[in-house]
């Protein structure tokens, strides 16, 4: 079986003047006197974002990194309601077109995780529309990479009326998303709400793959055994055209601490691997930690002292 690691938007290694987040807040932009001067600063914003991908992704090619997180700021401004469309799919078409073209042609996975206001089963139905016009958005990046394999990962979402009723208005409006949509979410398990089982069975109702957030789990469960699950979490990917991810992280202070240390505790991430050795499943995971890059290296570090036999392919991917 094969384990790739993968981090989340930004590499702490390059340097906070490598990035593909710039925005720019509406005050400012509406503060521009003339809607010329607005397009510009629009149009500045998200060539050097494109930019700041270019050099993250090329890095990632050379570390051997195979798995990354698309930012969902990619592009300033582009779901507040007051921005009209000003053209960016045809401005940016070649621009999309090459990420495209790295990602493909070095076997790269990445994805995206559209921001928490984005609630499928929102008792709001302004907040239903604005989330399909959101995550439409995110869905055209992809389509302009020419990436059909790109997927968006999205949490269950609130509990307003409980969950039954929570769960049930998921399935209805999650029906009323177009295609396009359906077929690229995947869903995620939350440290709050939704436990792993209640995850699972929602996937299985919609037939889409499950996300397993691993620190989630421990902070918000009945008390299921998450290995007693992992084979049928991951027969969820069954049929996709990539293996199944998972989230990983550790708690800063705490067994319980919601919030995301700077590394990864490489003995409880060597627990997680022997555990599901049994599986014999190939799958990524996503390092979701505050030093980004920098602690997916010192994790692997970690491991290989913890763990010298096993097999490194390359400088992040290891089988066992």
């Amino acid at each position: 079986m094969k384990i790739r690691l993968g981090y989340v938007a930004i590499s702490n290694a390059l340097g906070k003047k490598v990035t593909s987040s710039s925005n720019v807040t509406y005050k400012t932009y509406s503060n521009l006197n003339s809607q010329e001067k607005r397009l510009q600063k629009l149009k500045a914003i998200t060539s050097s974002n494109f930019d700041g991908l270019e050099k993250i992704i090329r890095y990632n090619i050379e570390n051997d990194i195979h798995f990354y997180r698309i930012t969902s700021a990619l592009i300033p401004l582009t779901t507040h309601p007051e921005v009209p469309d000003w053209g960016y799919r045809k401005i940016f078409k070649r621009d999309f077109e090459y990420i495209g073209k790295l990602i493909k042609d070095s076997n790269m996975r990445v994805d995206t995780h559209p921001d928490q206001f984005n609630v499928i089963n929102s008792a709001n139905e302004e907040v239903v529309q604005n989330t399909i016009r959101n995550l439409l958005k995110q869905e055209e990046w992809f389509e302009d990479m020419n990436y059909p394999e790109g997927k968006m990962v999205i949490h269950v979402g609130g509990a307003t009326g409980g969950k039954e009723k929570a769960l049930d208005r998921f399935i209805k409006n999650f029906e009323i998303f177009p295609k396009s949509i359906q077929n690229r979410l995947i869903i995620e398990n939350d440290d709050k709400i939704y436990t792993a089982r209640e995850t699972l069975d929602l996937c299985n109702e919609l037939k889409i793959p499950m996300v397993l957030d691993v620190h989630h789990h421990n902070c918000n469960n009945n008390g299921e055994n998450i290995y007693g699950m992992l084979k049928d979490i991951f027969d969820t990917w069954k049929g996709q055209e990539l293996p199944p991810k998972i989230h990983f992280s550790s708690p800063r202070e705490g067994e319980l601490d919601r919030k995301h240390a700077d590394y990864i505790y490489a003995e409880d991430f060597v627990e997680f691997l022997e555990h599901s050795k049994v599986l014999n499943t190939d799958f990524d995971v996503m390092l979701e930690c505050k030093e980004k890059d920098i602690a997916l290296f010192k994790l692997v570090g970690d491991i290989k002292k913890l763990k010298p036999e096993y097999n490194w392919i390359d400088k992040t991917t290891l089988s066992l």
